[in-house]
């Protein structure tokens, strides 16, 4: 090795090269899991999980989310119930909500600059950005770590009893939602769902709309359908697009908004 040169991180290629198709093998394996055994997460298996979220990309270093691990029993009945309805929630040894969080760095600002603005809705954006990639982490450290997840989007709704049963500050927004444990045998062997081909989502140099007219082409190229589409995709938006959780899902996420934006000092 040259004088002055870094050392490299592993003994050599074949390390690499193994440790590389590890990871890819847990991102292309990777599906949601909602069955998990009766027993904890021991502490130092979610402290690694939790010291790997946090090592996630994070707009200008300054980790624009807090992270909330739900261990309160009631708490979990209470979200399974506030989420939709989903008791598997309340089961779920392993249950983390990602707020966006603005509050530490606006009372930094303030507590040192002479003019400071109140965070407004790109910072909430960044914030919640930060969240979400946070959580991604979280759940690939998960699948390391032998564990399964399961994101609850619903978290987005009801939003003022989850700033009450959270106990959320000005600036802070519950946007994200994992729930964890070791999976059932049954989850482990389950199916992947399908996902839309890389020539399908993957646009070069700006947004392909012929490409993405292919709509009902890419549903039916993935599904696989034999019945009748369009029957299908009434059946579907009314149950994720018409339906009341989506609805409620809206008016909620503009509540959050304005009370982020409409907040005092």
């Amino acid at each position: 090795m040259q004088k002055g040169a870094a050392a490299p991180l592993c003994g050599n290629g074949r390390e690499d090269k193994t440790m590389s198709i590890e990871t890819l093998r847990l991102l292309e394996n990777r599906k949601s899991m909602r069955v998990f055994e009766n027993r904890p997460v021991p502490e130092e298996v979610k402290q690694k999980l939790l010291s790997a979220s946090l090592r996630a990309a994070s707009a200008g270093n300054m980790a624009l989310y807090t992270i909330i691990d739900v261990t309160d029993e009631e708490l979990k009945r209470r979200l399974s119930v506030t989420c939709d309805n989903q008791p598997f929630i309340a089961d779920a040894p392993l249950v983390l909500v990602y707020c966006a969080d603005y509050r530490r760095w606006y009372r930094v600002f303030r507590g040192a600059a002479e003019e400071v603005r109140h965070p407004s809705y790109g910072d909430f954006m960044l914030a919640a950005v930060d969240a979400v990639i946070a959580a991604q982490t979280a759940a690939t450290a998960a699948d390391a770590l032998g564990l399964g997840t399961c994101y609850i989007g619903d978290i987005l709704e009801n939003y003022e009893e989850h700033r009450r049963l959270l106990s959320l500050p000005d600036y802070v927004a519950p946007v994200a939602m994992l729930v964890g444990g070791y999976p059932t045998k049954q989850q482990k062997e389950r199916s992947q769902t399908p996902r839309f081909s890389v020539t399908d989502l993957v646009h070069e140099n700006g947004y392909d709309a012929e490409r993405s007219d292919r709509m009902p082409q890419m549903l039916q190229e993935r599904d696989g359908w034999t019945r009748d589409y369009e029957a299908h995709v009434r059946a579907f938006c009314e149950r994720k697009y018409n339906s009341a959780f989506s609805v409620e899902m809206s008016r909620s996420v503009k509540a959050m908004l304005d009370a982020w934006v409409n907040a005092g000092d």
